[in-house]
């Protein structure tokens, strides 16, 4: 509350005893106080003292359970001095305010560059992003380099250029000439990041006990169970692409990052003078950076043209570039103009590569089920047939509520409870209860 109005609180408490001393019944005008500062009171809240005590409670709840994170997050990221520790060292902010963190607190800190892409073996000869002869990944690791020397720690250079290709590049490639949508960001974490990464540490540097990276989310640590949580920041929070991590590894995984917001971590970096403070963040694909994607895809794809039919009517009404460029629900980029109405991407005819559209309201663009085959669990007791749980179907702030129909070792099915548009095969499916990752796996 500002200060005129607790000023103003005072002055009424005062005011409504002096008739008390002046009138014989000063104290009906007393009592005519009290509403006044009822309503000063709960101004703030929504105006009612309804209001005011639903609003008290969840601010008290919320204060409680973020004191909570805060021990949590103390006694899960910094737990004593000299251990030693591998960061994930990609040249950008995050990753070096992890480092920078992780050495205040008394950890020695070990930090690895991962080089997983290369223009040449990789055959990118064509289109590239720009004229620099030095490609995103060999920036990031000069840039490694200055943030390595500035906290005086020692960086490590790891090559997973033929594991990413295999393990990463080439199954996203085969799942876009199948024409759905994949993510690589989740296949580099459960494939490179959380897995070549961590078994290249242990085997290397035995001493090594914790791996940290610069990601948004938490590990909680409960009667020697390990979660994945979300973190603090629900904008930044990249759970989603942590989803698919073999669970075996929560127990060794630190996220310095976990209890921050992005904008502080920005004010961290500054203050401190770290070298790549004011870096932009990265983006595009995993490890390659900003590239145009559909000129990008086409060193590795010979993009086909075909028709784009209106599915409400069967009619042609327009020429796609290439199947593979499109999504389910896609809006922009159709070059469909001249038409009355806006359409939306509805489904893809791989075999006769033909991309169907549908106008905005048609049910087809709005799921009511989701499945997951390959499901890759985080906890070790499974929802129940019928339990409400929230999902994710795209990276997003915001959680949909659902119903579990049916769930096995390896298979989820949800009903989505609220009405969500255009969910995309190849895509992942997340699930999450109480702000714990139940686990996730690729939409079917």
């Amino acid at each position: 509350m500002k200060a005129w109005k607790w000023m103003l609180i005072g002055l009424s408490l005062i005011a409504m005893y002096i008739p008390l001393f002046i009138w014989e019944y000063g104290w009906i005008i007393t009592l005519l106080f009290i509403p006044l500062i009822f309503v000063l009171l709960f101004i703030p809240y929504g105006g009612t003292a309804k209001d005011a005590f639903v609003k008290f409670r969840a601010n008290v709840k919320e204060a409680q359970l973020a004191d909570k994170a805060d021990q949590e997050l103390l006694e899960t990221n910094f737990d004593g001095e000299n251990i030693e520790v591998a960061v994930g060292l990609s040249g950008g902010v995050d990753s070096a305010t992890t480092a920078y963190l992780l050495k205040k607190s008394g950890y020695k800190v070990t930090a690895f560059f991962m080089k997983n892409w290369n223009r040449e073996i990789n055959k990118e000869l064509n289109n590239l992003p720009d004229d620099n002869p030095m490609c995103q990944n060999e920036m990031d690791y000069e840039d490694a380099k200055q943030v390595a020397k500035f906290l005086d720690i020692e960086l490590v250079y790891v090559d997973f250029v033929k594991d990413y290709w295999k393990d990463v590049f080439k199954p996203f490639l085969n799942d876009l000439e199948k024409g759905i949508t994949p993510n690589p960001d989740i296949l580099c974490n459960k494939n490179i990041k959380f897995k070549k990464f961590i078994e290249y540490v242990t085997y290397n540097y035995p001493n090594i006990k914790y791996i940290a990276t610069g990601h948004y989310a938490r590990i909680i640590h409960k009667e020697g169970k390990h979660y994945l949580a979300e973190a603090k920041d629900s904008f930044k929070d990249q759970t989603y692409f942590l989803a698919e991590i073999d669970k075996k590894y929560l127990s060794m995984l630190k996220f310095p990052l976990a209890g921050l917001n992005k904008s502080k971590v920005r004010e961290i970096a500054e203050e401190e003078n770290l070298p790549v403070f004011s870096k932009p963040d990265s983006m595009g694909i995993c490890f390659i950076g900003d590239r145009k994607f559909d000129k990008f895809i086409e060193n590795y794809i010979k993009p086909v043209e075909g028709d784009v039919v209106l599915l409400e009517t069967g009619k042609v009404i327009g020429k796609h570039k290439g199947i593979m460029f499109y999504t389910l629900g896609q809006r922009k980029g159709l070059h469909l103009g001249g038409n009355p109405e806006a359409y939306y991407v509805a489904k893809k005819d791989v075999a006769n590569n033909i991309l169907y559209v549908c106008k905005e309201n048609n049910p087809i663009l709005f799921a009511k089920e989701v499945n997951s085959h390959n499901f890759n669990w985080l906890v070790d007791e499974l929802p129940k047939i019928g339990e409400l749980i929230e999902v994710k179907t795209r990276h997003t702030p915001n959680k949909t509520n659902a119903k579990v129909i049916s769930v096995d070792k390896d298979h989820i099915k949800v009903e989505i409870l609220d009405k969500i548009k255009a969910v995309t095969p190849g895509q992942e499916l997340v699930c999450y209860k109480n702000g714990i990752v139940l686990g996730g796996g690729q939409i079917s």
